[in-house]
């Protein structure tokens, strides 16, 4: 028996910080020519809003990264690590799951707390209500493939 959580981070596209990004891809073994690509990919672009005939000034946009560019999900929860050692982080575009085997079931608080002060870090909110609690059983019956 395992334990899984479907973690759901709310709005990751929207509120994730350019700088975090950046400073993740800093960590990472990148030629300085790739990273130098994305500084300039995630500066210089402004914003403003018309209503009614009335447009506000332009405000840099600090956060954010296009959904479907796939820089997003393949950087924001990249440092993203389990508490318990033998507990396993799986990530997949903007899905992050963390399977806990039943021998370290008793860990699964201090593996949501942990997520919480990532999310704390990274701008980022758990969003509790669509994240999932899943019980994986392997069957008595099972057979190798």
């Amino acid at each position: 028996m395992s334990l899984s959580f479907a973690l759901d981070f709310s709005k990751a596209f929207d509120t994730v910080r350019h700088s975090t990004m950046l400073h993740k891809m800093d960590q990472l073994d990148i030629a300085d020519n790739v990273y130098e690509w994305f500084v300039d990919y995630f500066s210089g672009h402004l914003h403003s809003t018309t209503y009614d005939g009335a447009e506000s000034t332009l405000n840099p946009i600090n956060a954010s990264v296009i959904q479907g560019s796939a820089v997003g999900p393949a950087v924001t929860a990249s440092d993203i690590k389990a508490t318990c050692d033998i507990n396993i982080v799986v990530k997949f575009a903007d899905d992050t799951y963390i399977v806990i085997p039943a021998s370290c079931s008793d860990t699964r608080s201090a593996e949501i707390d942990g997520v919480e002060r990532w999310t704390q870090t990274n701008n980022l909110q758990l969003n509790r209500t669509k994240s999932l609690l899943l019980l994986l059983l392997l069957s008595s019956s099972h057979k190798p493939l």
